[in-house]
């Protein structure tokens, strides 16, 4: 009996001496062992919803346990309001490399001037339509068609629901160094302070909703908000939240990768070193057709995005060979720096 104390002393010792050492893989050991039947759980009964593509045929992707291949995801985010149709506020082409611990990040203005495949013929319009008129399925066909690439799996978030996982998170930080104030007669009225370490729920919402500048500044803001907090979100400092997290998303969170995989990954990226995002925006330039406002897509730009994707998604393709966005796409406009950082 004493002899089994001392074991098991000294496997404390080990722990809690060890700790410092050791966090990640004891944080997953714990996640594994404790939360991640539960998490699973969840994510089967609210957050799961493979594609309906013609109204009849449910689009299962092939099961799978862990992905370690480059892969593809449309992230979707929407900001319904009540009484509002549903948009994508936010279109991003995402290809993961797991095993690199890279993502990359390939944005779509929601103005962008592009043809909506299966809705009235095709006929242009803006990008964020897409969701509007067929939900995920018309908007992964018309992104698709737009970058000539396939997508294999789709996410779709509520920033409504995002903006309270902030606040359980405890807040991210963001970097705005000046006050961001939203005036503009037709917009919603708000004023982020600027300089602050930490930011709410409700800053960092208003912080991605914010438009009195260009469209490129706006989408590379929610370029921003999604890499703080899923890098905080993956943190081994907020394991033991997760099951409110989830809680939380509920009907806000819908994607059709399998529950196992995204435990798996988690567990990877939980485990592993921190994730390396990359973000590329396609450009446009403002045009009126028929009074109402567009952003024509720039070819040059369009082409350097299917470009990486060709390089990112090719899994021979070495870690220092991949094609990584110019530099001028990694910052703000300068002309929008005192608003936006």
């Amino acid at each position: 009996m004493k002899k089994r104390y001392i074991i098991l002393i000294a496997a404390l010792v080990v722990i809690i001496g060890g700790g410092f050492l050791f966090q990640k893989p004891l944080a997953v050991l714990a996640f594994d062992l404790f939360l991640s039947d539960r998490v699973e759980d969840k994510l089967t009964q609210e957050s799961y919803q493979p594609l309906v593509n013609d109204g009849t045929t449910t689009v299962k992707p092939e099961p799978v346990v862990y992905k370690s291949d480059p892969f593809s995801l449309m992230l979707l985010g929407t900001d319904q309001r009540e009484n509002e149709t549903a948009r994508s506020d936010t279109m991003i082409y995402a290809v993961i490399r797991p095993e690199d611990y890279k993502i990359l990040l390939i944005s779509i203005p929601r103005d962008t001037y592009t043809e909506i495949i299966g809705h009235d013929d095709n006929k242009k319009d803006k990008i964020t339509h897409a969701y509007a008129f067929g939900g995920q399925q018309m908007a992964k066909d018309t992104l698709e068609n737009l970058l000539g690439h396939d997508i294999q799996y789709y996410a779709t978030i509520n920033f409504q629901g995002l903006k309270d996982a902030v606040d359980a998170i405890g807040g991210v930080p963001l970097p705005i160094k000046k006050d961001i104030v939203n005036k503009g007669k037709d917009h919603e009225k708000f004023t982020i302070e600027g300089g602050k370490s930490n930011y709410n729920g409700e800053e960092a919402l208003n912080y991605t909703r914010y438009r009195e500048d260009s469209d490129f500044n706006r989408t590379k803001r929610q370029q921003v908000f999604i890499d703080v907090v899923a890098n905080k979100m993956l943190s081994i400092s907020q394991i033991g939240n997760i099951p409110e997290l989830l809680d939380i998303m509920g009907d806000n969170f819908k994607t059709d990768i399998q529950p196992s995989m995204i435990i798996s990954l988690a567990k990877k990226f939980m485990g592993g070193k921190d994730m390396d995002i990359s973000s590329f925006t396609v450009m446009g330039e403002g045009e009126r057709i028929g009074g109402v406002y567009y952003d024509i897509v720039d070819e040059e730009d369009l082409t350097e995005a299917k470009a990486m994707i060709d390089n990112w998604m090719n899994a021979s393709t070495p870690v220092d060979q991949l094609i990584e966005p110019g530099k001028a796409q990694n910052a703000l406009e300068p002309a929008a720096t005192a608003a936006a950082q």
